[in-house]
């Protein structure tokens, strides 16, 4: 081979090898986050279990659980807007469990024009998951107490509870409509892998049209 292939030659083969090595790296980001979306999908769905006595943010994340309590008064307003229904607020309510713990009860959805309206307090049983949003750190207008953001530990100093916030799944009739937890966690890995194969496979190609050309030049 010509001397003067060779420079071409292994500077197509390295930049070749990086791009498939990126490539190879996307799908074994593929694979772990396919992993975590099962997790979180059979936590979402797994039978309620009690709250454990101090829930982590991080392990108990979507955890499905049941509790048993008594809705007390006073609530958070969170601005939000819902499917089909257009804006309006969660509402958000102290909780005290039958060990004495309190904690924040996410309800559920109401209109604009609900947002102050009388809702059922007292004795209930609830289903729901452990969630810690991050949705921002905007200030709330306590004044009219709108919120902007889901912030547990500034809702739960607000209402005086512990920093744990259970969305329900279901409630009843004349109670908010519950917005269940959904996961919004993008997966585009493959998408990103098969680019930069693309990518590789375009590169060698025009590396061979390269050393082709050289070829050439030098017969």
């Amino acid at each position: 081979m010509s001397r003067r292939m060779l420079a071409p030659l292994v500077f197509g083969l390295a930049a070749v090898a990086i791009l498939v090595a990126l490539g190879a790296w996307q799908l074994r980001r593929l694979e772990w986050k396919t992993a975590i979306l099962a997790e979180i999908d059979a936590r979402l769905a797994a039978e309620p279990v009690p709250i454990p006595a101090v829930p982590d943010p991080l392990a108990d994340r979507y955890l499905r659980v049941r509790a048993e309590g008594r809705l007390l008064p006073g609530e958070i307003h969170v601005y939000t807007s819902a499917p089909g229904r257009g804006v309006g607020y969660r509402v958000v309510a102290p909780m005290a469990l039958a060990d004495g713990r309190r904690i924040l009860l996410d309800r559920g959805f109401v209109p604009i024009e609900d947002k102050d309206a009388a809702r059922p307090t007292g004795e209930v049983t609830v289903v729901g998951n452990l969630v810690w949003p991050q949705e921002g750190e905007a200030r709330p207008d306590r004044g009219r107490n709108v919120w902007i953001a889901r912030d547990v530990p500034l809702m739960a100093e607000a209402l005086d509870t512990a920093s744990i916030l259970l969305v329900v799944e279901s409630s009843d009739p004349a109670g908010p409509t519950p917005l269940p937890v959904t996961v919004a966690i993008p997966n585009n890995h493959l998408g990103y892998a098969l680019t930069w194969f693309g990518l590789a496979a375009v590169w060698a190609v025009m590396t061979a049209l390269w050393l082709w050309r050289i070829k050439r030049r030098i017969d």
